[in-house]
């Protein structure tokens, strides 16, 4: 973190920079204002004096104005005007005493209320730095209301993404455990000990990773692995899976558990359909700026309308598609098309990134 960072992250630095710069401002443009009258430098010191007495006795508005601010708007202005008043009385008495006693050697005026006078030009001052005070501050709690809004957004958003993430199919945790006590029944232990290792590695895996982050696709293509191990038990021969991942996409970062419900839907609709069974393809490769994923059944098809499947009621591809929404807003593609010959696939398009890229 920078020094200039640190700076404006502290209200309390940051006031006391801006107070002295403030006041240093005000010192430097009077001399400049002044320079035909005098260029002494016991001009120039009653400057500085003047400058540090107003640095001084403003510094007690800034708790005054603290106070000030619980109170309601009329109250308010009227503690405002009247410790600025106040404020500006003292500091033009100063200004008079270090006229007439320093800079004109101790000569004294006619009258003492002349050591009062002047304070219409010290009001404006101190009103200039009142206004910004409270300039300031409004800023400050308007940018904070903005954090905390842009917080809040930011949370729910990523609420909303989780809770997507985490709408775990209970079919699968039905049909597997099903599968599990019928291996057990037929005494054939050891597939499933296997069946249940993977699927508690398949758990594991869906649930500890962040769906707000993304991961490489290598480590996703390892739970589909698992998960299409869990569903061989259950089909036996009937599944089928061909693997055609490009060389070098395997780094390449997707939201955890994206093709999942993809080859969930086509072995409910389409492998479980076909008594032969059928055949499961799954592709990605790269493309200019963009990762292209695949996910295709040669299965009995399905009927479909504007790129979307007309049969879909459950929160599968819905669930992906707004999940891709909040993620990348615009910027990526999801279709679902005819497979030739027979069967439906479906494609994905999001930007190509890896580990080392910047990423949400």
């Amino acid at each position: 973190m920078s020094r200039w960072q640190r700076l404006f992250e502290s209200n309390e630095r940051l006031f006391w920079a801006l107070h002295s710069m403030g006041w240093a401002g005000f010192a430097l443009v009077y001399y400049i204002g002044s320079f035909l009258h005098d260029v002494r430098p016991i001009w120039v010191f009653i400057i500085l004096l003047n400058a540090y007495a107003g640095w001084l006795m403003t510094v007690p508005l800034r708790y005054v104005f603290r106070w000030a601010r619980r109170l309601t708007p009329l109250k308010m202005l009227g503690a405002v005007i009247f410790s600025c008043y106040i404020i500006a009385l003292l500091w033009a008495v100063v200004k008079n005493i270090n006229y007439w006693e320093i800079y004109k050697h101790g000569y004294r005026p006619d009258a003492w209320y002349m050591y009062f006078t002047n304070t219409i030009n010290s009001m404006i001052m101190v009103g200039c730095w009142s206004g910004l005070y409270f300039g300031i501050k409004n800023f400050q709690m308007l940018q904070k209301e903005k954090q905390n809004a842009l917080k809040a957004s930011t949370m729910a958003h990523q609420a909303h993404i989780k809770m997507l993430r985490y709408q775990l199919n209970p079919h699968f945790l039905f049909n597997t455990l099903n599968a599990i006590s019928t291996l057990i029944l037929l005494k054939e232990n050891d597939t499933a000990e296997a069946m249940v290792s993977r699927l508690s590695n398949f758990l594991r895996y869906s649930l500890d990773n962040d769906p707000i982050k993304r991961v490489p696709l290598e480590q996703e293509i390892k739970a589909l692995r698992l998960y299409l191990e869990i569903e061989k038990v259950r089909f036996d021969d009937r599944l089928e899976v061909h693997w055609d991942i490009e060389s070098g996409c395997e780094n390449a970062l997707v939201p955890s558990m994206i093709l999942q419900p993809l080859i969930e839907n086509a072995i409910k609709h389409a492998i479980s359909k076909m008594e032969a069974g059928g055949r499961l393809a799954i592709t990605a490769r790269s493309f200019g700026n963009d990762l292209l994923m695949d996910v295709a059944d040669n299965g009995p098809g399905a009927d479909i309308k504007d790129g979307q499947l007309s049969r879909e009621n459950g929160v599968g591809l819905v669930n992906i598609r707004e999940r891709l929404q909040s993620l990348y807003h615009r910027n990526f593609a999801f279709s679902v098309e005819h497979n030739q010959p027979t069967g439906v696939r479906v494609r994905l398009r999001i930007p190509y990134e890896v580990k080392d890229a910047k990423h949400d």
